[in-house]
């Protein structure tokens, strides 16, 4: 009786012990020193940020993505970020993934994301189970390649919902994770009733208590949900991977702005040097993902669009770095 009780008392400090440091690396993790940056800068060249055609930009287009990442590769990008469901009609349609991968290793491109809407943290446990087996199948395939993450949106959540809920399914989600080699970073959706601001989604990956939890910031659902920049200081290189780049016009009013009222990196009035600033001061140095909606630039020369896109956004992280 002794003996059991001893070995009880054990186990309960092993796995105190365990979540204290789980914990511990989620935290070290979203709120770091600024020595990956450093490295960043190192890896990246002199302008110390990469740059990345989330190819919602051109998603008006219609182009198949293996024409998405020839324009990522010819417009002078360093990585790209697919949509699931181009993915998803290249492979049936009869497209290989070796192929793909061969095109992304030619065009010099790295996969830093992939954009999908997967009902990951649903109540509903039928709904929330068929989205994890297809997170797998997403997963599975992003690392054939050689993707790095997956978005993790709060897609099919349609109320408020309790961090500390979202946070364990978040842990699920991450671990299965590390078992395809493809992180899911959380994204979070301004004006969205669960996760909306910056504040609510680095707080769930914080409760998360897994050492690869991150966030995917987003300078648009940032104003729209008006969330302050100057959160993002607070972030370090680990927890803020990727930041998807775009402004927004002063009109129309915050309010009533949408993702089609996306303009390009210094088109419009947000102040996207001191945004970038922010992260450098944090110690993240984000691979800079441009993403619009612009039905605007739908209508124009697609090769166009994505090399005004790159100019804007390097201009933008020249002033930062000045």
């Amino acid at each position: 009786m002794k003996s059991d009780s001893k070995r009880d008392a054990l186990n309960t400090i092993n796995r105190r012990q365990w979540l204290s440091t789980s914990a511990a690396a989620a935290l070290g993790g979203i709120i770091g020193t600024s020595q990956p940056a450093a490295r960043a800068e190192t890896e990246s060249g002199a302008s110390g940020f990469r740059f990345c055609l989330n190819t919602g930009t051109i998603r008006g287009h219609k182009q198949p993505i293996d024409r998405e990442v020839e324009i990522a590769a010819q417009a002078g990008y360093q990585a790209i970020e697919p949509w699931m469901d181009n993915l998803q009609r290249y492979l049936q349609s009869g497209g290989s993934l070796k192929d793909l991968r061969q095109r992304l290793d030619d065009g010099g491109l790295t996969v830093e994301g992939a954009i999908g809407f997967i009902s990951w943290a649903v109540d509903d446990d039928s709904q929330r189970a068929k989205a994890f087996e297809q997170a797998k199948k997403d997963m599975d395939t992003l690392a054939q390649l050689g993707a790095r993450r997956m978005a993790a949106p709060p897609a099919g959540l349609q109320q408020r919902m309790e961090t500390e809920r979202i946070a364990e399914r978040y842990h699920q989600l991450l671990e299965l994770g590390d078992r395809t080699g493809v992180t899911p970073i959380l994204e979070f959706w301004g004006k969205h009733p669960a996760i909306g601001k910056l504040c609510t989604a680095v707080s769930i990956a914080v409760e998360s208590g897994h050492p690869k939890a991150c966030v995917l910031a987003d300078v648009f659902h940032m104003y729209r949900g008006g969330s302050p920049f100057e959160g993002l200081r607070l972030l370090s290189a680990q927890a803020m991977p990727v930041l998807h780049m775009n402004d927004f016009p002063a009109n129309p009013p915050r309010d009533q702005a949408n993702d089609g009222h996306r303009v390009f990196p210094g088109d419009g009035v947000g102040p996207l040097p001191e945004i970038l600033r922010l992260c450098l001061a944090g110690g993240a140095r984000p691979v800079l993902s441009l993403e619009l909606f612009n039905q605007e630039y739908y209508k124009q020369d697609v090769m166009e669009v994505a090399k005004t896109g790159l100019r804007k956004l390097k201009a933008v992280a020249a002033k930062a770095l000045a």
